[in-house]
């Protein structure tokens, strides 16, 4: 028998679509809502997809009447730290007013499902490493503060409404789909270890900002977790809920940091190439060590992460990088 019906918003981008291909592989009737705006049509492997505005009532109330939607999955926030900066209203017009439009759209339809990608930027500055759940939230940046304000958004709506969720606080995602298909596809690319493969590849060297940060070699230390885990967590986070799990938050990382020399030394042992590398000074904002203690979710959803291992989640990275390089860069 065919499950209920998911909508997954921002479906095409880097994790909505190993989501969306999680979901598909677990028998799920899928709808696929994205903009494309930083998603791309031909990543959205499976589902009914439909293009609009997640922050339009009118798209939404057309696909809540149309389709027996069981549970929303939120990707579609903005997510560059440093334009959050630059222009904060971008980021709290889509991130939080258009998600608020998505959340009354759900309350007035009876959706009481809701999967949302949170993330690490809420805690700000770590006071403690690996960091707990409980571990105070205070954002260093809007994007931060946007993420934060769903959150509080979610446990009013479920005060009020019974709307109940999941929300997953997650650090780097990182990493390609096993198969090769999906991947990262990001313009700017500003996450590391895309940029690491383009430095190995003959692109432009990697800047390296810090070498004097209190950590063991000098470089910030980052929790990578590999895309298809995030996805995996979210399909077992929509389980939990759809058999009346109450609402709750999980952070999703592998428990153990990489520092940015870490990376670039596995990445040359991977391609068999050196990463031509600059140091530069730091970026303001930059906590030194960023980890995420994943325990409950262990725990709770019995998520086992099968991509933890550094080496692993670059080979899926490098495979996804060199199938796309030799299409010159061709979007779909």
């Amino acid at each position: 028998m065919a499950k209920g019906k998911i909508l997954v918003v921002g479906g095409a981008g880097y994790i909505g679509s190993h989501a969306v291909k999680a979901l598909d592989a677990r028998g799920y009737d899928l709808v696929v809502l994205d903009d494309l705006s930083t998603g791309f049509r031909d990543a959205v492997v499976a589902g009914t997809f439909v293009e609009g505005d997640l922050g339009d009532r009118p798209t939404l109330d057309r696909l809540f009447t149309s389709h027996a939607i069981e549970a929303v999955m939120h990707f579609a926030a903005f997510a560059y730290v440093g334009e959050s900066v630059q222009q904060p209203g971008k980021y709290y017009r889509n991130n939080v007013a258009a998600t608020l439009t998505l959340l009354e759209a759900m309350r007035d339809h009876g959706i009481g499902n809701f999967i949302f990608s949170s993330t690490c930027a809420t805690y700000g500055i770590p006071q403690q490493v690996p960091i707990p759940e409980t571990h105070p939230q205070w954002p260093i940046n809007p994007y931060g503060w946007t993420k934060l304000m769903v959150e509080r958004m979610l446990a009013d709506f479920d005060r009020a409404h019974g709307l109940r969720y999941v929300a997953f606080r997650y650090f780097n995602a990182a990493g390609a789909d096993p198969d090769g298909f999906l991947g990262e596809r990001h313009d700017p690319e500003t996450h590391l270890i895309p940029l690491v493969l383009r430095a190995a590849d003959g692109g432009e060297p990697l800047k390296v900002f810090g070498d004097d940060y209190p950590t063991p070699d000098g470089t910030c230390i980052r929790d990578y977790i590999h895309v298809s885990d995030l996805a995996d967590a979210h399909v077992l986070g929509l389980e939990r809920l759809l058999a009346g799990g109450e609402s709750t938050v999980y952070n999703l990382g592998n428990g153990q940091g990489f520092s940015v020399k870490e990376v670039i030394a596995a990445a040359e042992r991977v391609t068999g190439r050196p990463v031509p590398h600059a140091f530069a000074p730091r970026r303001e904002g930059d906590p030194p060590a960023l980890v995420g203690s994943a325990g409950r979710a262990r725990e709770e959803l019995g998520w086992q992460p099968r991509f933890a291992d550094l080496e692993t989640m670059i080979a899926t990275a490098h495979r996804f990088h060199q199938r796309r390089v030799p299409m010159g860069g061709h979007h779909g």
